[in-house]
Formats: C-alpha cells, sequence, structure tokens
C-alpha cells in the first residue's frame, strides 16, 4: 500500500448531496475553514471544484487519542510513516501517540524528532500530537521534564502500559500536569493483582487453566486516579476502560463533579473473553477482553457519556510476535484501519448513533485535549472524510496500511468503508 495522492482543493470546494446525521447536505470549503453546510441543492454558490458524494456519509475526521506508532525504536513493528498513513485512510485527522518508543519520549530531542518524521513523510496530515512520558524511562521512578516536553509539542502525559503504583508521584505528575494543561491519561492495572496474567480472569481463564487479571485491579487504580483528582481539583483521563466497575468508579467520579474523563476501545464493545478460547493469541490485548456482561456495561457507558471518548489504542506488532503460546504472545491490536467500520457496525446494529460516533471519535477528544476539530460551524478546519455505509470488506494484509495486522477482526466481514479524507481542504485520496 503505497502512500496517499495528495491534490490541492485550498481554494474553494463544494461537496454535493452528501448525507449528513440522515439528511442530504453540501458542504463548502474555501481556503481549509468550513464555510457554511446546507441542505442538498439550497447553495447559491460557484466552486473552483465539486464533488458529488451522493451515497456517501460525511463525517468529521476522527481523533485517536491513543495510538503507538513504535518509532523510535521498533520500526520493523510501525513507523511514523505507515501509521500516519493507516490513520488517513482510516479517517483519522489527528493522532495522539504514546511514549513507549526506544528511547522512550521523555527528552525534548525525542518529541521534536517524532514531529519532524511526520511532517516530511505526511506534509498535509494526519496531524500528530505526542504524548509525554510521566516518568523517565517509564520506569515509574522520577518525574519526566513535563515542561521541556509541552515546549517541544507533547499535548498530554501518560506512563502508558506501565502503571503507576506510586501514589505520591501520581499525585505530583497531575499537579504539575495540570499547571502545564496536560492531562494524565492513565492506565489503571494493579500491579502486583496482575502479576503473570494472560487474559481476565474469569470462567474461560478457569477452562484453558490460564493465569487472568481481576477487573478489580483496574477499578482500584482508577478509583485511587478519580480520588486524586478530586482532592487536587484538576483532570485525570482513564485510558481504554475495560471493566463495569470501573465504568462505575468513572460515574460515582462524575456525580461528585470530580474532572475525570475516560476513553474505552471498539474491540471492548464488540468482543469479550471468550475469543481468547483455543488459545488464540490474535485476542491477547491490555486490559484483556473481559465478560458479555462487562461488554454490555461499556455499552451502555459510551452511550450516556459516562465513558467519553473512544481510541483505538492502535498496538501493532509482528507476525512473529502474535505466534507461539499465549504465554509469549504479545498484547495488543491494531486498529486504525479498522475503527471507523467496526464503529459503523455498532451504528448498524443500533448500539450508537451517527451523531454518538461525531462525539465519540472527535468533539470530546479535542475538548478533553484542546486540539482543534470541525464542528461543521464557519471557520471550522476542513477535516472530513466520505463514509460508504453499505460497502462491506474484508481486512487483511493486502488492503491494510499499518505494517502489522495483529486483529483479532482479520479475515471477517465489515460493514462500512472510508472512500476519500480531506484535512484542511485538501484531499489525502
Amino acid at each position: 500500500a503505497g502512500h496517499t495522492q495528495r491534490r490541492s482543493t485550498r481554494m474553494s470546494l463544494l461537496i454535493k448531496n452528501a448525507r449528513h446525521l440522515e439528511a442530504p447536505v453540501d458542504l463548502l470549503v474555501r481556503h481549509g475553514k468550513i464555510v457554511t453546510m446546507t441542505p442538498a441543492g439550497h447553495h447559491t454558490y460557484d466552486s473552483r471544484e465539486v464533488f458529488d458524494a451522493r451515497g456517501l456519509v460525511l463525517m468529521p475526521s476522527c481523533i485517536d487519542a491513543h495510538v503507538h506508532l513504535r518509532e523510535p525504536g521498533f520500526e520493523y513493528k510501525e513507523d511514523i510513516a505507515s501509521g500516519l498513513e493507516a490513520a488517513a485512510r482510516g479517517g483519522f485527522g489527528a493522532v495522539m501517540c504514546m511514549a513507549n518508543t526506544k528511547p522512550v519520549n521523555d527528552t525534548a530531542s525525542i518529541t521534536r524528532a517524532m514531529l519532524d518524521s511526520a511532517r516530511k513523510s505526511h506534509p498535509n496530515g494526519p496531524r500528530l500530537h505526542p504524548i509525554a512520558a510521566a516518568t523517565v524511562g517509564l520506569k515509574g521512578e522520577e518525574m519526566a521534564p513535563l515542561a521541556e516536553l509541552k515546549e517541544a509539542g507533547c499535548v498530554a502525559v501518560s506512563n502508558d502500559g506501565r502503571p503507576l503504583d506510586n501514589a505520591e508521584l501520581v499525585r505530583r505528575i497531575m499537579e504539575y500536569g495540570a499547571d502545564l494543561n496536560m492531562v494524565l491519561i492513565d492506565h489503571c492495572e494493579d500491579p502486583q493483582l496482575a502479576k503473570g496474567w494472560r487474559m481476565h480472569e474469569g470462567v474461560t481463564s478457569g477452562l484453558l487453566g490460564v493465569k487472568g487479571q481481576p477487573a478489580a485491579g483496574e477499578a482500584n487504580q482508577a478509583m485511587r486516579d478519580i480520588m486524586l483528582a478530586e482532592y487536587l481539583g484538576v483532570p485525570v483521563h482513564i485510558a481504554h476502560v475495560s471493566a463495569a466497575l470501573t465504568v462505575d468508579c468513572i460515574a460515582w467520579g462524575k456525580a461528585r463533579g470530580v474532572k475525570v474523563t475516560a476513553e474505552t476501545c471498539p474491540h471492548y464493545l464488540l468482543l469479550d473473553e471468550t475469543a481468547l478460547e483455543g488459545y488464540n493469541t490474535q485476542a491477547k490485548v491490555s486490559p484483556p477482553l473481559r465478560t458479555a456482561a462487562d461488554r454490555e456495561a461499556l455499552r451502555r457507558a459510551v452511550k450516556n457519556g459516562t465513558i467519553d471518548i473512544l481510541a483505538t489504542d492502535h498496538a501493532p506488532h509482528a507476525a512473529h510476535e502474535k505466534e507461539g503460546t499465549l504465554d509469549d504472545a504479545m498484547c495488543g491490536f491494531t486498529g486504525l484501519d479498522l475503527a471507523v467500520s467496526l464503529t459503523w457496525g455498532l451504528v448498524a446494529e443500533g448500539v450508537l448513533t451517527e451523531a454518538d460516533v461525531h462525539r465519540l471519535w472527535s468533539r470530546r477528544p479535542a475538548e478533553i485535549f484542546n486540539l482543534p476539530c470541525n464542528g461543521f460551524t464557519p471557520g471550522d478546519p476542513a477535516d472530513f472524510f466520505l463514509l460508504d455505509p453499505d460497502e462491506t470488506w474484508v481486512p487483511g494484509p493486502e488492503n491494510l496500511y499499518s505494517k502489522s495486522c495483529n486483529t483479532p477482526f482479520l479475515g471477517q466481514t465489515l460493514r462500512g468503508r472510508v472512500k476519500h479524507h480531506w484535512i484542511d481542504g485538501m484531499q489525502l485520496f
């Protein structure tokens, strides 16, 4: 899969006959900004370029607040060029990349190198927003130089997959980060309860004879974060929520006025622990897929806003790293290529509406992390894509743009596919 072909439409562009929130619309773009959206056929303006979008759904570009692009250090899994290509093709106008690179993104020079790589490979987007390491080397011992990282271009702070068990250190990161307008994105997992785990601790782990991780470990650390955020009066963001118990903790915090926000991923809304039957390494992920009851609780939570956003937790691995035993296989799924199609499947199922998709993938991530976002109002950045709601496709190595394709959805028939994408009024494909 080659790089996107870019064609400038920065002067003026009319997207006509698109479907937006169930209504036919025309969209006028000029100089990279939204000018106006009107009912289809009501426009009275000339445009240098006209694109007939009949039969396609018009969506704002998505923002992914949780991706792993692997550069520097693990380019054999993914690099910034391939990751941003997968993002563009998947409908993402901006991605926030985690710090678990080699070397770790705990110095300004690494942040700047990431941004340089993004500019060279994708000068017209998607936009890359690095996330600062919370601690030096992600070791959980001393706070990273957050002010330096912020100045270099980081937008948030996280220790990512290394859970922080020192509450005093978490407190200092939250306080200092808040002063810099950098929210702590916390991977909540009790390191003692989770030691040696391979999957969720429950019926399936018992049948397979595999060491599991209880949901209480995630909820335990989430509750600690929520109580610290309340005490300090600062925000905190709970990463990739997988359990109903964690949802209850977040709801409790929100009811008390705590500045807590949270994300989950499409796979937690679609799969459960039974996906690991037969020791299926492609279904091994952190946090693990939990019970069908957890999945249903997460569906309710994204619908009612207890969970604020969706994110992919795009975690590419080479094929050999997902083969072998459940003990040895690495955790994680690729997601940038597939997330919009998977989410559209939830719309088709009646779990979410089109408006929910805008909120979960675009508006709320922009609000939480202070990023630009297209709400289709005059002056907004012209970041949008067109989705064919009826096209069915089967993801495989030949049609995915990520370097890796470690996903349990490989070979499954998906409905809905991103067909065209514009960022700042520039057509990427």
